[in-house]
């Protein structure tokens, strides 16, 4: 089998060759789908397949094998698949029987219409129900886009499941292989679309490198947690962080999120099931997180990060209700209608756990706008609740340059002081893009556990300081930035002039010789 840098490398090259077959009839939001779709389709096809099994290989029957089962027989596990894995897929409907037939299947299109339905069909009625619902909502297989008859259509998704049929997964090993294969395929699929989707690419993915740094800081002195959450989730990338920095089974209730993009939302739940998180381990909600929040039920929470959408619209002083929310009330004032950074700030802190951190990416302007955003600040300050701010390099995000930053808060703080870092240039290029590099998450995560002020990188300041700058927040008012600007040595300069106006002089008085020997 291959290492994992080689296989990680031919699942990449097979992606592009996906990309490739696609090209030119399906746009990049469109090809995503349809690749993550047919991903996803494998992995739970492999999942239910794989665990089946095994089971039937630990009793005894060492050459059972789930895919040549008949359905009639299948049907008798139906109950209790549901139960375990929160669907069921009969063995006729799994995604290697369907590709060993596509090629002959004229009504290609339609049987995988009816195979996506009857697998979203098997959890009606059941606890995993909202988990499995519309996940294949956004895979038109009747579109025109594939081919103008369903001849050409049926020849493209042929082509589709073959190429993610194809990709070797670690196949001789699903449970110990597999799933980070299908976690990396999704990365990769989503850091890919990004990167050339302009600004919409950006408000649904935040780079790895930043979810690490927010997770690293927000689960900072902890080996597990209880329960993640972000309210702004977008593809899940930021919630699932926790796996990687802390293990697989160190999140012990699961995963919170709200998304109000309903492409994204089911995105973000694909992205669950493909990081192998089962549905009991996940609460992904649909809807708009300001306005109606959907886990009251389930806060307060140990771990918040988030990236929500920068200086976005939403209802404000418009919705009289909202100055009595919970959330929002105990500052007296609303977050202005057209940059809602902060009411999402607000919302965090309130359903942030005594003993818990929220990091957060914030639009830079949050730290030093005036009107209602500096009286937001000052009851965030004077509650002792901003525990650091990290000014980011720019161009970290897709479709942005903005140099955004983030905040830190607790509720627990054991001084009134605010930590400040000045991060702006710790990154590397890469591509088009900045990136934050291993030694730029270690160099800001030390300060972060020492706050100690290192020149030109951290500073302490007092509350007391911070109101006495108006409660700006912003990093530079507080650590003195590294002067790039050329030292000129004074004494070496006057004596180069000297030299240059000697040797000026020198010259005139040459040739004023030669002008008098000509006139002589």
């Amino acid at each position: 089998m291959m290492n994992s840098g080689a296989q990680r490398a031919e699942l990449h090259k097979t992606i592009w060759s996906i990309a490739n077959v696609l090209r030119g009839s399906v746009d990049g939001w469109d090809f995503k789908q349809y690749v993550l779709g047919f991903l996803f389709y494998r992995f739970i096809s492999e999942d239910i397949t794989s665990y089946l099994n095994e089971y039937e290989h630990q009793a005894g029957d060492v050459d059972f094998d789930y895919v040549k089962l008949d359905d009639a027989t299948a049907e008798q596990v139906r109950k209790s698949m549901v139960e375990e894995k929160g669907y069921f897929i009969l063995p006729s409907d799994l995604f290697a029987n369907v590709r060993r037939c596509a090629d002959a299947d004229e009504n290609l299109n339609e049987t995988l219409q009816r195979v996506f339905k009857n697998i979203e069909g098997s959890a009606i009625g059941s606890r995993s129900e909202s988990s499995l619902r519309g996940l294949f909502d956004d895979l038109d297989l009747n579109s025109r886009k594939l081919g103008d008859t369903v001849v050409d259509r049926n020849a493209k998704l042929v082509k589709v499941l073959n190429a993610i049929g194809d990709l070797d997964l670690g196949t001789e090993s699903f449970a110990d292989n597999k799933i980070d294969a299908f976690g990396d395929a999704y990365e990769y699929l989503m850091t890919m679309y990004a990167a050339n989707a302009g600004k919409s690419g950006g408000e649904f993915f935040t780079p790895q490198e930043v979810s690490e740094l927010l997770t690293r800081i927000a689960t900072h002195g902890k080996s597990e947690v209880n329960k993640v959450y972000d309210p702004a989730c977008g593809s899940g990338s930021l919630l699932l962080q926790s796996i990687k920095v802390l293990g697989k089974d160190k999140v012990r209730q699961g995963f919170f999120g709200q998304e109000k993009n309903l492409t994204t939302y089911n995105l973000c739940r694909i992205n669950m099931f493909l990081h192998d998180v089962n549905y009991d381990h996940f609460n992904i909600a649909y809807g708009d997180t300001l306005i109606n929040p959907q886990h009251w039920d389930d806060e307060p929470f140990e771990v918040i990060v988030s990236n929500p959408p920068y200086s976005t619209k939403w209802e404000s002083d418009d919705n009289p209700t909202l100055i009595n929310d919970p959330r929002f009330a105990p500052a007296g004032v609303l977050a202005p209608k057209s940059k809602a950074d902060l009411a999402f700030t607000m919302h965090m802190l309130s359903w942030l756990a005594a003993d818990g951190t929220a990091a957060i990416v914030e639009f830079p302007g949050v730290l030093y706008r005036g009107g209602k955003e500096q009286k937001i600040r000052k009851y965030l300050l004077e509650g002792n609740f901003i525990d650091a701010v990290i000014q980011l390099p720019p161009n970290l995000f897709f479709g942005t340059s903005i140099a955004t930053c983030i905040i830190v808060l607790k509720k627990s703080k054991t001084d009134d002081s605010v930590l400040f870092i000045d991060a702006s240039e710790r990154f590397v290029h890469v591509g088009n893009q900045n990136q934050l590099s291993p030694d730029d998450i270690a160099a800001i995560m030390d300060a972060y556990v020492k706050r100690e002020p290192v020149e030109h990188f951290s500073a302490v300041a007092s509350l007391e300081d911070i109101c006495k700058n108006d409660y700006v927040l912003s990093v530079s008012g507080y650590v003195q930035p590294k002067d790039t600007r050329e030292k000129i040595d004074i004494a070496e300069l006057n004596r180069q002039i000297s030299g240059i106006v000697a040797r000026e002089n020198e010259l005139r008085a040459q040739i004023d010789a030669i002008v008098a020997d000509l006139e002589s």
